[in-house]
């Protein structure tokens, strides 16, 4: 999915079109695809841009003349995302009334951008993010705890700002909210003090993190501001829309298999929960979905699960999504002979739209009816014990069935496909 062309077709509605072309513009791109969503929109005919800024993980295009860049850190902040922080910051403070800040914002917006509250670090805000994420913390529960512990996020951009906020968003979480989509510098947040300790509770562990403890009490007794609200004065002028999230992507692969003959089935709800668990109730949903339908047919869905670190292996959701249904999906019956097989009858694959799925550095994995038996001639031992200590690369690897696309310049969560003959 283009980054580019949907900002070019964002930019194809009038109404939005009529409020950009009017008014002065100051652009923030921030996250994996702010590379060509800060490109495409500078390229729009009859827009006054004052200054621009993208800030990513990687500038993989040359970036038009007025548009400034900074490399910053992900999946966690580092010195460069706290000078991208203090620099989104002054450029919400440069805006006048009558102008507009606008907001180009993708998915890793939350560790490409940061800058700590008072009285934490940002070392405090990574063990925080790390602490959570290894503990099982989904999107939400880790935005809550981000957005009380920085100065940019939960809407404070925007609150810093007294020109207009727009905020255009490409999103890759599930259920598109727009709080949570690089947690939400440009729009009110509908969560408390109160909710970001409960989720540090939930997955900090009492015994960590006694500075971040500190400050979120303190933003319990008052002494620090709340995030603002919807309804707080400071962000009556903020505006915000998605501009392209899973369904895009989802529709995407169904142009793409329909073209190659199968009858594609698509499945709506989204795929959640931790990742080898999710991918057995997944496999079983898309087998009945195709119950009866002309073969071969593809089934495609979307979504973001999650992994419990208990390991040190190298691998990601993705690949524990798809390592997960392995067995389940297996021919029972034997090769015709030494390294060869039968042509698989089901496939499956969960890829991360972003090209990098957790520590593997590939995009994620596929698998198909012939996998258990070629894993074990070369000597692979069982999934379970691959999953058990979060190594699923090393499974997927000497199989050479790992996904590898590189970095693609977008970020609308997972995709998972199935084709059965």
């Amino acid at each position: 999915m283009s980054a580019s062309r949907v900002v070019e077709r964002a930019m194809a509605d009038r109404d939005l079109a009529e409020i950009l072309t009017t008014r002065p513009l100051h652009v923030l791109a921030v996250g994996k695809a702010a590379a060509p969503m800060a490109a495409a929109l500078v390229a729009v005919p009859g827009l006054t841009v004052r200054q621009a800024m993208a800030i990513g993980t990687h500038a993989a295009q040359a970036l038009p003349d007025g548009v400034d860049w900074i490399e910053s850190g992900h999946p966690f902040p580092d010195a460069r995302s706290e000078v991208a922080g203090r620099t989104a910051l002054a450029i919400a403070e440069s805006v006048h009334s009558g102008e507009v800040l606008l907001i180009l914002l993708s998915g890793g917006a939350s560790a490409l951008m940061a800058l700590p509250v008072e009285g934490i670090s940002l070392a405090d805000k990574v063990s925080t993010t790390r602490l959570m994420m290894n503990a099982g913390a989904d999107i939400h529960a880790l935005n809550t705890v981000r957005r009380h512990l920085s100065r940019v996020k939960g809407g404070r951009l925007a609150a810093a700002c007294v020109g207009t906020t727009m905020t255009l968003a490409l999103s890759d979480v599930v259920g598109d909210n727009l709080n949570a989509i690089g947690s939400g510098p440009g729009v009110a947040d509908s969560t408390t003090w109160t909710d970001a300790a409960a989720a540090l509770d939930c997955f900090g562990g009492p015994e960590h993190l006694a500075a971040v403890r500190a400050v979120i009490r303190r933003g319990l007794a008052g002494e620090i501001p709340d995030t603002p609200l919807p309804g707080h004065a400071a962000l009556t002028r903020t505006m915000a829309r998605v501009i392209g999230g899973r369904l895009d992507a989802m529709a995407g692969a169904q142009a793409a298999a329909e073209a190659l003959g199968y009858t594609v089935v698509t499945m709506a709800e989204p795929v959640v929960g931790e990742a080898k668990l999710a991918g057995p109730a997944w496999l079983e949903r898309a087998r009945h979905v195709s119950v009866g339908m002309a073969r071969p047919v593809c089934v495609i869905s979307g979504g973001e699960t999650t992994v419990r670190v208990t390991g040190n292996g190298l691998g990601g959701r993705n690949l524990e999504f798809v390592l997960s249904i392995v067995e389940a999906i297996a021919d029972p019956g034997d090769p015709t002979e030494v390294g060869r097989y039968e042509r698989p009858c089901v496939a499956a694959a969960s890829i991360g739209t972003d090209g990098i799925d957790g520590s593997s550095g590939v995009a994620g994995a596929i698998v198909d009816s012939t996998t258990r038996a070629r894993a074990a001639e070369a000597g692979l031992q069982s999934p379970a014990d691959y999953l058990a200590t979060n190594n699923s690369l090393a499974f997927f690897a000497p199989l050479d069935d790992a996904i590898r696309l590189g970095r693609t310049e977008t970020n609308v969560g997972d995709l998972q496909v199935i084709v059965m003959s």
